[in-house]
């Protein structure tokens, strides 16, 4: 990685940070409870922001991993400050995602110290420098407009470990003459790093990913399908509701039940059980994982329950092909919130399995329309 020191710090304590304030550093709208005072320097107002967590951080936290709202919690890029920074004071590097901000602006308690928060369009760092929001671009753009050379009499910036492959170093210091740096992936060993003359220990390095973390995201999972199951549901009644007199409640609800209950049951498997269970299901592609737990589970259902058994073969065929194949698709939308694969792992793996998806559906739905035929004595 060029001439980089390894140090930085991530949003990787919540498992997977957000700012703006006043003045040339484009940081008005930042929300006034994090802010304890200002610092006039260079003709800007730069805000000093708590390191201390409220209720409402918490909270807001806690919503926006229950909902579609994380993708407002945002704070204005900018340059911020924490106690009270001199010229030779570090500057860390943040995303726009205010979780992630909240977790680095905690971690530096007791710190004087300098937060440059780039526009991730209020995406965290792993996943924005992905995407190229949390970029070299972005990153020489917000130096430049935050005035860094006149703040700090030093040349170095202290990025996330996760931000890495969004970053290209050597380019950075030929535009802005800062150095990057990485390190450690968690922003809770910052004090030991800094202690430590600079330097990451080893264990500092690595990205953990223990089942805590991975329960902590699954309502990010879950909570945007379960929003989709309406749709779904109403398209499986109407279905097997339509009979040739007209739109049957009784036939819809005894014949789309099975079908209704394999749907949560493929939620399950894909958003729940596969993540719990990572580390212990063979293979590496999360299409596969997803495959495995969605016929653990559907097989002893369909073994030992009465629901499917009295299903017609070709509604049963139906259930074995597709419902598996959907907690599969499943959890395969999770490789956006791990760090088990990258990108190239995960465009390789839809490539892949996009045509047994499709072909899934393709059939399933054949199945059921030649189950249609014969219910309605057509053939």
């Amino acid at each position: 990685m060029d001439d980089l020191k390894i140090i930085g710090v991530t949003e990787a304590d919540s498992g997977c940070l957000l700012c703006n304030p006043a003045g040339t550093t484009d940081a008005a709208g930042i929300n006034e409870e994090l802010v304890e005072r200002f610092i006039d320097i260079q003709g800007m107002r730069v805000p000093v922001v708590s390191t201390g967590l409220t209720l409402r951080d918490r909270l807001g936290a806690f919503k926006s991993r229950m909902s579609s709202y994380r993708m407002d919690y945002r704070v204005p890029p900018g340059l911020y400050a924490t106690g009270k920074p001199d010229e030779n004071s570090d500057v860390f590097v943040s995303a726009s995602y205010k979780l992630s901000f909240d977790v680095l602006r905690s971690s530096l308690k007791g710190f004087n110290s300098w937060i440059l928060v780039l526009d991730t369009k209020g995406i965290n760092v792993w996943c924005a420098a992905g995407k190229d929001a949390f970029g070299t671009d972005e990153l020489i753009l917000r130096i430049k407009k935050a005035g860094l050379k006149r703040i700090v009499n030093h040349r170095r910036i202290i990025v996330p470990q996760l931000g890495a492959p969004g970053i290209r170093a050597s380019l950075v210091r030929k535009e802005s003459e800062f150095r990057v740096s990485y390190g450690p992936v968690r922003a809770s060993d910052i004090r030991d790093y800094i202690e430590n003359n600079y330097r990451a220990a080893d264990e500092m390095r690595r990205v953990k990913f223990p089942v805590l973390d991975r329960l902590v995201l699954v309502p990010l999972e879950v909570i945007p399908l379960l929003k989709k199951y309406p749709l779904y549901a109403l398209v499986v009644l109407l279905i097997f509701g339509i009979q040739p007199e007209g739109i049957l409640f009784r036939e819809a609800f005894s014949g789309g039940l099975p079908f209704l209950t394999a749907g949560l049951l493929s939620i399950f498997a894909g958003a729940v059980l596969t993540p719990l269970l990572l580390p212990f299901i063979p293979f590496r592609s999360f299409a596969v994982k997803g495959l495995l737990t969605g016929l653990a589970v559907f097989i002893p259902l369909l073994h030992f329950t009465g629901m499917f058994s009295n299903l017609h073969v070709l509604l049963m065929a139906a259930v074995v092909l597709f419902f598996p194949a959907l907690g599969s698709y499943i959890a395969l939308l999770f490789t956006g919130s791990t760090t088990f694969t990258g990108i190239s792992g995960v465009e390789k793996e839809i490539k892949v399995f996009s045509p047994f998806y499709i072909g899934a559906l393709a059939v399933s739905l054949l199945l059921v329309a030649a189950y249609k035929i014969h219910e309605w004595g057509l053939v």
